[in-house]
């Protein structure tokens, strides 16, 4: 079987496990030195206020709410489904959403789990035959059954604000590239399985810290190397291995150092 992923020989470490919350701590290597992962939320994803250098922004990357993991395509390409839509209104009109917008509860907007955010979506209202079309900007709804939370708007103008559910068909029409009168009309497809990516297996608040375990991915890993992240929660040293062109292959390179060396955690990135 032949080989994708860049490692030059085998070596396992006891990699602490990735925590969700956005303060804790966890030991990731042998002398158990501190890491703070920032990218999983364990609640409602929080709002994403910028993107890292690469192709795949924050909120394309898995995360956990209430207990589940949650992870968002890669293309919406050919995407539908069918069940439940919801909507959401005054209580997050204001509010950032998961991709750092404001939420407008008079806008075409939605939130979905999974599809890329910028995705516009097709919603037909299959218990009255009135269709939409919203552009996804949040993540949500974290209900069992629903697929699909409209803005008060998109509901309204299919007719769903009354009973507040409706059975729903979502398919995806990809990002705008023209619109007429406001109304999105010409599209692309979202895709995010080509590019530039790599491997990260630890984050630290501490450079030292992540100055050693680099160090020591070095000896078995081809381009060990580290990312400095700067938000409102403070500055990270993200430690990452692997060089790869396709996101296919840094997700068997991830695999790999998940099922066989030893890491707890670790997941592909763009740069």
């Amino acid at each position: 079987m032949p080989l994708t992923y860049e490692k030059k020989y085998p070596l396992v470490l006891g990699i602490g496990i990735r925590l969700v919350c956005l303060c804790l701590f966890c030991a990731v290597s042998a002398g158990c030195a501190k890491s703070i992962d920032p990218d999983l939320p364990d609640k409602r994803p929080a709002p994403s206020s910028r993107k890292d250098s690469g192709k795949i922004p924050a909120t394309q990357r898995p995360y956990k709410v209430l207990g589940k993991h949650y992870t968002p395509i890669a293309s919406a390409h050919g995407f539908s489904e069918t069940g439940i839509a919801s909507w959401y209104g005054k209580k997050f009109h204001g509010r950032k959403t998961a991709n750092g917008e404001t939420y407008d509860m008079y806008a075409m907007t939605a939130a979905h789990k999974t599809l890329p955010m910028n995705t516009w979506v097709a919603v037909h209202n299959l218990d009255n035959n009135q269709k939409i079309k919203v552009r996804i900007n949040d993540r949500g709804p974290f209900v069992t059954g629903r697929i699909i939370d409209l803005s008060y708007t998109g509901a309204r103008k299919i007719g769903m604000t009354g009973p507040g559910t409706a059975r729903v068909r979502v398919t995806a029409l990809g990002a705008a590239t023209r619109y007429a009168e406001k109304e999105p009309v010409a599209f692309r497809e979202l895709d995010y399985w080509t590019g530039n990516f790599t491997v990260q297996v630890g984050a630290f608040q501490e450079k030292a810290n992540a100055d050693r375990f680099r160090e020591k991915l070095s000896k078995s890993y081809l381009n060990a190397h580290i990312m400095v992240h700067e938000d409102h929660r403070g500055r990270f040293y993200r430690v990452r291995i692997g060089r790869f062109s396709s996101l296919k292959d840094a997700e068997r390179f991830r695999d790999n150092l998940l099922k066989n060396d030893g890491f707890a955690q670790a997941f592909a990135v763009a740069e």
